[in-house]
C-alpha cells in the first residue's frame, strides 16, 4: 500500500488497545484493512505504570496483524482528560483567545504549565454566545503514553480523546440527526456520555463501568482480577429477575445481579447527567441512545437501558459508512465493531475536516515534529551549502592554477625584460661614453679653434722687426679624478692637464742701438689692450744685445683673459 495513503489510529483505553490500519480513499473516506483489539491484562484501578503494558500491547497487535511502524494518531482515556464546557460572552474574534486562556485558568484544576490542553469552538447561541470546550491532560501523564507508543517504532502525530472521537464518528456515520441523540460508550474504568443535538454537542464521564462489576465479583468471590473478569465475560447479562430470564448456575445467578446492581448504578449516573444537560445546558432529552465501548456488550445492556429510560436504544455501528477490506471477515468485524468507533473517528481525521478536532500533543514532542518536517530543508540547505563551498573551492583551486599558470608567464616575462634592460643600460652606459667623447673632441675643437684666434692675435700685433722663435702653452695644476675618468680621450691620451691659461712667447727683436726696447713694450702694451689677454701679460726676460749684436732675444708671458679648455 502506497504510505502516503496508510493511515495508522490506536486507542488506548483503560484496560484494552485498540490498533486499526486504514486507506485513504479518494472520494474522501477511509477503508478499514487491518485491525486488532487486545486486553493489557491490567486491572484499571491499580496505579501502576502502564507504559510497560502499553509497549509490549501494541508489539503484540503489530506482529499478530502484520501491521508495520508508521505515523499513528492516538486517542486516550476520556476518564484521563479533564473537559470543560463554557460559554463565551459576545466579543471581537481577535479577544477570543485570550478568554479563552482565562477560562483555561480558572477552569482546569491544575497549573497550566503541568498540562497540555487545547480547545474547540462547538457552536452559537441566539444571544451570541460561543459554547467552548476545553480539554486537558497532564503532561507527565501524556509524555509517557507517547513515550510508550513511540517505543514500538510508531510515530505519534497527534493525540486525540476517545469520546471527542466517537463524535466525529457519529457525525460522519448518521449525519444530521433530528432531536438529541446520547452515546453511552461503557468502558472499562469510566462510561462516556455524549449529547448531540444539531451543532451542539455536551460530553460528560461518570466513574461507573465495566470494570465496577470485576470489583464486585472480586469481592464477592474473594478471587482474583484476571478470575473476576472471567466471570463475568462467561456469565455476566443484565438480570431482570426471576421471571425475565433463569441463570443456568448459581454462579451465574450471583454475577448477573452483580451486573445489575452496576447498570442500576449507571442508571442512576445517566439519569442525572441528562437532567444536568437540559437544566445548565439548556438541552432537550434524548430521542435516542446509542451504545458502544467493550463493556456494553454484556447481555440485555440495550434492553435494561430501553426499558430504564423510555427511549429506543441501539448499538452504534461505525461502519455503516466505512468500507472494510474485503480480506476482513465480516464475522470478525460484526463481533468487535462496537469497540472501535473511536479509531474510526482518528481515521477520519486524517482525511476529513471533523467537527471537534482536539489535539494534546506534549509541546516537546510538536517541537520535535516541526524540527523532522524541517530535516528535508536542513538537509536540502546542507547539501546546497557543501555544493556551495565545493564550487567556490573548485573556483579558487582553478583560479590558483590559472595564477599561477600566468605569474610563469609574468615571471618569463620578467626575465626576458630583465635581459632586456640590462641591455638598455650597458647601451645607456655606452651612449654616455660616446656623449663624453663627444664632448671631449667638441671641448677640443672648440679650443683649437680658440687657440687658431690666439696665435692670429698675436700675428696681428706683433710688430715689425720682432720675430717669434718658440710659442709654448702653460696651464694649471692638473683637473680633479672625477675630469680626469670623465672621458675616453683623455684615458687614451695619457694624464690630462689643466685648462690653458697663459702662453710664453720667445723670439728676436731687431735693434740698432743698445738697450732700444721699444718694439718689446709696443708689443706687450698691444698684447694687454686685446679682449683676448690679461693685464697681467709681462716682458719675463729681455737680456741686453752684446757688442756688434743688431738683435736680442725676449720672453714675453702672456695671460689669457679666458682660459682654454683642452
Amino acid at each position: 500500500m502506497n504510505s502516503a495513503h496508510r493511515i495508522l489510529a490506536l486507542d488506548i483505553g483503560s484496560s484494552s488497545l485498540k490498533l486499526a490500519e486504514f486507506r485513504a480513499l479518494k472520494g474522501g473516506g477511509v477503508e478499514l484493512v487491518k485491525f486488532g483489539v487486545a486486553s493489557m491484562g491490567l486491572d484499571p484501578q491499580a496505579d501502576s505504570d502502564r507504559s510497560a503494558y502499553v509497549t509490549a500491547t501494541i508489539r503484540e497487535l503489530m506482529e499478530e496483524n502484520g501491521i508495520k511502524p508508521g505515523p499513528v494518531v492516538v486517542s486516550v482515556s476520556g476518564q484521563a482528560v479533564f473537559s470543560r464546557f463554557v460559554k463565551l460572552p459576545p466579543v471581537d474574534s481577535e479577544k477570543v483567545y485570550q478568554i479563552i486562556q482565562y477560562e483555561a485558568q480558572q477552569n482546569v484544576p491544575f497549573p497550566m504549565h503541568e498540562v497540555v490542553w487545547d480547545y474547540q469552538l462547538i457552536a452559537g447561541t441566539a444571544e451570541g454566545e460561543v459554547d467552548v470546550m476545553l480539554a486537558a491532560i497532564k503532561a507527565e501523564l501524556i509524555e509517557e503514553l507517547t513515550e510508550a507508543v513511540e517505543a514500538t517504532g510508531l510515530r505519534v502525530d497527534l493525540v486525540d480523546v476517545a469520546p471527542m472521537t466517537l463524535y466525529n464518528t457519529v457525525r460522519y456515520t448518521y449525519g444530521e440527526m433530528e432531536g438529541c441523540t446520547l452515546v453511552v460508550d461503557i468502558g472499562a474504568r469510566s462510561t462516556d456520555l455524549i449529547f448531540i443535538e444539531g451543532h451542539r454537542v455536551f460530553i460528560r464521564s461518570v466513574p461507573v463501568a465495566g470494570n465496577a462489576i470485576t470489583q464486585q465479583l472480586m469481592q464477592e468471590f474473594e478471587c482474583s482480577f484476571q478470575d473476576a473478569q472471567e466471570m463475568k465475560h462467561a456469565h455476566a447479562f443484565v438480570s431482570f429477575g426471576p421471571a425475565f430470564e433463569k441463570p443456568t448456575s448459581e454462579v451465574a445467578d450471583r454475577v448477573s445481579k452483580s451486573a445489575r446492581s452496576v447498570m442500576t448504578r449507571m442508571h442512576a449516573e445517566i439519569n442525572r447527567s441528562i437532567n444536568f444537560y437540559r437544566s445548565q445546558q439548556g438541552g432537550s432529552k434524548p430521542s435516542r441512545i446509542l451504545v458502544a465501548g467493550g463493556s456494553s456488550v454484556i447481555a440485555h445492556t440495550d434492553t435494561f437501558l430501553r426499558e430504564k429510560l423510555g427511549v429506543d436504544v441501539d448499538y452504534l455501528n461505525p461502519f455503516q459508512n466505512v468500507s472494510v477490506s474485503e480480506g476482513i471477515a465480516s464475522e470478525v468485524v460484526a463481533r468487535h465493531a462496537h469497540e472501535l468507533g473511536e479509531v474510526v473517528g482518528l481515521g477520519l481525521r486524517r482525511v476529513l475536516t471533523c467537527p471537534i478536532e482536539i489535539n494534546l500533543m506534549p509541546p516537546r514532542m510538536l517541537a520535535d515534529r516541526a524540527f523532522r518536517a524541517k530535516e528535508p530543508l536542513l538537509v536540502v540547505g546542507a547539501a546546497l551549502l557543501v555544493l556551495t563551498l565545493g564550487v567556490w573551492c573548485a573556483y579558487f583551486f582553478r583560479m590558483s592554477q590559472l595564477t599561477q599558470v600566468r605569474l610563469e608567464k609574468v615571471q618569463q616575462r620578467l626575465t626576458v625584460m630583465g635581459s632586456y634592460e640590462t641591455r638598455l643600460k650597458r647601451a645607456e652606459r655606452e651612449v654616455g661614453e660616446v656623449e663624453a667623447d663627444i664632448n671631449t673632441l667638441r671641448a677640443l675643437s672648440t679650443g683649437r679653434s680658440e687657440w687658431l684666434g690666439i696665435l692670429d692675435e698675436i700675428h696681428q700685433l706683433l710688430p715689425d722687426g720682432m720675430w717669434l722663435t718658440r710659442i709654448t702653452s702653460l696651464r694649471d695644476e692638473a683637473r680633479t679624478r672625477a675630469d680626469r675618468s670623465s672621458s675616453s680621450l683623455a684615458r687614451e691620451g695619457g694624464e690630462s692637464t689643466g685648462p690653458l691659461t697663459r702662453i710664453e712667447l720667445e723670439g728676436l727683436a731687431w735693434t740698432d742701438k743698445v738697450g732700444d726696447t721699444g718694439p718689446l713694450i709696443t708689443f706687450r702694451d698691444g698684447l694687454r689692450a686685446s679682449p683676448l689677454f690679461s693685464d697681467q701679460t709681462t716682458i719675463s726676460w729681455s737680456p741686453a744685445p752684446g757688442m756688434g749684436e743688431v738683435t736680442r732675444n725676449y720672453r714675453i708671458t702672456v695671460y689669457l683673459e679666458q682660459p682654454i679648455q683642452q
